[in-house]
């Protein structure tokens, strides 16, 4: 089967690639096949963390998430071993958490009603480009395109063909799904407490860092079929990966265990996160990546509303492509480095090499306890807000 262009993974990232090029060029609507391995809705780690950028992109293309089922934080704490800074955002939740199943059946569901077509359960096996066209080659046939954007994630098979010896830089999850903390009654008003922690905050604790750990734990809000649940978890970058540090679930268990959770009594998951380094490449002549392909956030490994930013990117790339009739794809990278999106993943990059590899302990303490104001501003002017940086053709 022969396409103009073919997406191959139905994430966030590929689905808005799709979605941002026909609001530049709507007849292109008929030419984009996107091809997806699962069947929507599908399993996915993670934990579904939406940030105001990842909004701010879904409202540009005319979509409102509050139609997925959601939790609303109603801030955000960062801290070291318990104590540190509260974020909130004035007159709006911190932080929305959806369950990813949710989110791309959803957005799957969107982009189909725009006109484009979505092939599930196809399992692609080879992608190879030659100077007329791209050949990818499925559990289903061959499949022929002018141009491929491969947006199947970390491990994903167009990165492993095209960039076959390039190094990889990933980090490590694991995620555990519990109940809500119980309700208690405090004179403040009725909502859920336990061990000092509230049911509509989303915590981080950085304090495996000492212990070569370079990440954090994590205890979000969210639900499953309506029911309020929890999803804990950690993620290390592996940035301290040739020092002595303890087993993944270690810490995990730890911390779930001071707030009264048995890990052992709950399933684990884990997944590898490819994590945005400067030197990542993004594409050859007629094939480009686009979300984890290219990677995502390293400090908190956070990708959705990096995987919405990249489609952006590459919506603009192909229709200007189309309309030159060249598909070197030589200017993507550059496109992608002076966006809104390209500056905060450089940002992010510098960061994760500060927080994670002065790891001693005096020195997380002095970050999220003391340097709190410090810490805002660097947040608020390079971490967040990139999307309003993006104009919809960049």
């Amino acid at each position: 089967m022969e396409k103009d262009i073919l997406i191959l993974g139905g994430g966030p990232s590929g689905l808005s690639t799709a979605l941002h090029l026909i609001k530049i060029a709507p007849h292109l609507s008929t030419r984009i096949l996107i091809l997806e391995k699962e069947h929507y809705p599908r399993l996915k780690l993670c934990a579904g963390g939406l940030v105001i950028d990842a909004e701010v992109i879904l409202e540009r293309l005319g979509l409102d998430v509050r139609e997925v089922p959601h939790v609303d934080s109603s801030s955000i704490r960062f801290d070291f071993a318990g104590k540190g800074l509260n974020v909130r955002v004035p007159k709006r939740h911190a932080i929305r958490v959806i369950r990813r199943n949710e989110f791309d059946h959803w957005l799957a569901k969107k982009t189909r009603e725009a006109g484009i077509e979505i092939r599930e359960g196809v399992k692609v096996n080879n992608v190879i480009p030659d100077k007329d066209g791209v050949t990818v080659q499925t559990d289903q046939g061959e499949f022929r395109a002018t141009i491929v954007v491969g947006a199947d994630g970390s491990n994903g098979v167009t990165r492993r063909c095209i960039f076959p010896n390039e190094p990889v830089y990933t980090a490590r999850v694991l995620e555990v799904i519990t109940p809500d903390y119980p309700t208690t009654e405090i004179a403040s008003g009725k909502f859920s407490e336990f061990d000092g922690r509230r049911n509509d905050v989303a915590y981080f604790d950085f304090f495996p860092v000492p212990n070569n750990i370079a990440g954090y734990t994590w205890d979000f809000p969210t639900q499953i079929n309506g029911e309020p649940m929890r999803c804990w978890g950690i993620y290390d970058t592996n940035l301290l990966a040739d020092s002595n540090r303890p087993a993944l679930k270690e810490p995990l268990a730890e911390e779930m265990k001071r707030h009264g959770f048995d890990l052992n009594d709950y399933e684990i998951k884990g997944h590898p996160i490819r994590w945005y380094s400067p030197w990542n490449k993004a594409s050859v002549p007629r094939v480009l990546l686009v979300g984890d392909a290219v990677g995502a956030d390293p400090i908190f490994g956070e990708g959705i509303s990096m995987a919405l930013g990249y489609g952006v990117i590459a919506a603009a790339e192909i229709a200007e492509s189309i309309q030159r009739g060249e598909f070197s794809f030589g200017r993507y990278k550059r496109r992608l480095v002076r966006s809104g999106l390209g500056q905060t993943l450089f940002a992010r990059w510098l960061i994760t090499q500060i927080i994670y590899t002065l790891k001693w302990r005096w020195f997380q303490i002095l970050l999220w306890r003391i340097l709190k104001p410090i810490v805002l501003f660097v947040a608020w002017v390079f971490v967040l807000n990139w999307s309003k940086r993006m104009p919809l053709r960049n």
